[in-house]
């Protein structure tokens, strides 16, 4: 089935589509495994540095799994989310101790992967293995909600009516039309149809979409706003930066000069101990996972 909307998103997307290299032929299923942990909340210029560099040390599975979870956290360094990390490296090690070094292609295989979640098992299924499975990442959403439903994203949980329009909308799986599908109308809303500032003139199918046939109605619940200045997350990247920076365990005075707030400061480095992101030892000194002591039951 081909809806009116494949051909113009299919060709626009030939010709106006970055050049990123986990779209590259050779790009394997693990640097696009890695690709989809980095670019979870985190905009593509600031993955593209990371994302080489960390394939450039692990590019594979395996490669990872033999380094410690210290090493993927420094590695991480200020891209942000830092779980990510520690759970991008526990699945590592599950791919090289259960499916002999290579990413499953099956979606419940991928599902059992720490950190993987429907969205993340998708788009590896759908780019690197070239299934047939709906993507729904907030710039998908956003795309069909405008273009077919006539009303904007306002956030909130993948609904059961989004996942079967976006699964209606799937080309065959027989010729990988899916897989491009998906990447193109995801590259249509991080390109042209923002959230912000759509660039209507520019889309490949305005005259086929009910949102600007509306007059382009805004979202029923409004984005909310994140202050970052000050927050526990800025927080969590000071205390995280001296314990990258450090050869070692440290201290936890080591965290006083850091951040100004002592009150916060004790809370968040209770809740990166909860994360797995950092240990303490019982003599009192903080590190990255693998390379001090932990507190029993701490965490």
């Amino acid at each position: 089935m081909t809806t009116r909307f494949e051909r113009p998103i299919a060709d626009w997307f030939a010709t106006c589509a970055r050049d990123l290299p986990w779209r590259a032929p050779d790009a394997g299923p693990w640097a696009i495994m890695v690709s989809e942990f980095m670019l979870q909340q985190t905009p593509v210029s600031r993955v593209l540095p990371a994302y080489r560099a960390w394939l450039e040390r692990w590019p594979t599975p395996a490669a990872l799994a033999a380094a410690t979870p210290a090493d993927a956290v420094r590695q991480w360094d200020r891209l942000g989310y830092p779980r990510r990390a520690i759970r991008l490296h526990a699945a590592a090690t599950l791919i090289a101790d259960r499916h002999g070094g290579s990413v499953p292609a099956s979606l419940d295989d991928l599902r059992a992967l720490p950190g993987v979640g429907d969205y993340t098992a998708a788009a590896i299924a759908s780019f690197a293995f070239g299934q047939r499975h709906p993507v729904l990442d907030v710039n998908i959403r956003r795309v069909l909600a405008r273009l077919v439903t006539g009303r904007d994203l306002g956030g909130g949980s993948v609904s059961g009516t989004e996942t079967a329009l976006a699964a209606a909308l799937l080309p065959p799986a027989s010729d990988g039309r899916a897989a491009r599908w998906n990447a193109a109308v995801m590259e249509l809303g991080a390109l042209v149809c923002t959230a912000a500032r759509p660039a209507c003139d520019r889309c490949p199918v305005a005259v086929s979409c009910a949102w600007l046939a509306g007059g382009r109605p805004p979202a029923d619940r409004p984005r909310r706003s994140q202050t970052y200045l000050g927050s526990d997350r800025q927080c969590r990247g000071a205390l995280l930066a001296v314990l990258r920076s450090a050869a070692g365990p440290v201290p936890v005075t080591a965290f006083d000069g850091c951040w100004p707030d002592a009150g916060q400061r004790v809370r968040v480095l209770a809740g990166l101990v909860g994360d797995g992101l950092v240990t303490l030892s019982e003599s009192g000194l903080a590190s990255l996972p693998g390379e001090g002591a932990a507190i029993p039951g701490a965490g």
